[in-house]
């Protein structure tokens, strides 16, 4: 061999085992498990009221969904970073917090946080 063909050889290899490291990095799925609040191109609640919430459930790259109006869909990550919802026939992407989701046909979703209890106000006996 070549001095020329070894030097491009060891960099082939350090490419290679680089790429190996990056897509095993990438490849961590976040749990998006949890209830969402639709906050843009939302449907309708039940019986038309107002959105209702969204949930999600994962369990590694399955995911079963359930729309702010009680549809439901199974979804699975294609990649990370995006989802497939097979009933809806749509794709979305998610934020890398898991804060976020965005579907393909404009909705969005953000993670619901519950507000936090009011504080118990006691009443204090007179003696």
């Amino acid at each position: 061999m070549t001095k020329t063909m070894m030097v491009l050889a060891a960099l082939g290899v350090a490419s290679l085992a680089s790429l190996g490291s990056v897509t095993a990095a990438d490849a961590q799925v976040i749990d998006l498990s949890g209830e969402f609040v639709c906050v843009r191109n939302c449907l309708a609640g039940p019986d038309g009221g107002p959105p209702a919430l969204a949930y999600v459930t994962q369990n590694g790259w399955d995911l079963n969904l359930v729309n702010e109006a009680g549809v439901p869909s199974r979804a699975w990550v294609d990649w990370p970073g995006h989802i497939w919802a097979e009933r809806w026939q749509e794709g979305a992407i998610y934020s890398p917090d898991g804060l976020t989701i965005q579907f393909d046909r404009g909705s969005v979703w953000q993670r619901y946080v519950s507000p936090p209890p009011q504080p118990v106000r006691r009443r204090h006996r007179r003696r």
